[in-house]
């Protein structure tokens, strides 16, 4: 069984800055992407930033410039630096990782963090 466990969210001043991290634990064969999503209260989830295990970096345009996605593949864990808060950046945050459980057969799971919650007041 795999797991992803976040940490780090909060409230937060417009403005501030939070770090949030995931870390994946449990049997598997490797993690290919990680990534981070999130979702509003009354929209749908959306794509906040991703990664591959070769270091290659995607954002949001709402998001580029502002926040930073990188992993550690030796720890098998993913962060999400965001500076310069805004209120619209409020949401909960899931952690995402496609997790290799098998190489052969090839077997890979999409696996979901419990979801943080991060709160930026105006």
């Amino acid at each position: 069984q795999v797991q992803l466990v976040e940490s780090g969210g909060g409230l937060v001043q417009a403005g501030g800055s939070l770090r949030l991290s995931c870390a994946a634990s449990g049997s598997f064969f490797s993690i290919s992407s990680m990534g981070w999503y999130r979702q509003a209260p009354g929209k749908q989830r959306e794509v906040v930033a991703t990664i591959t295990n070769g270091g290659s970096t995607n954002y949001a345009d709402s998001v580029k410039g502002q926040f930073t996605i990188s992993r550690d593949n030796a720890r098998n864990t993913v962060t999400l630096q965001m500076n310069s808060l805004k209120p619209e950046d409020t949401a909960v945050y899931y952690c995402n990782a496609l997790v290799v459980v098998s190489s052969t057969p090839y077997r890979s799971l999409s696996v979901w963090g419990q979801g943080s919650l991060v709160t930026v007041s105006s």
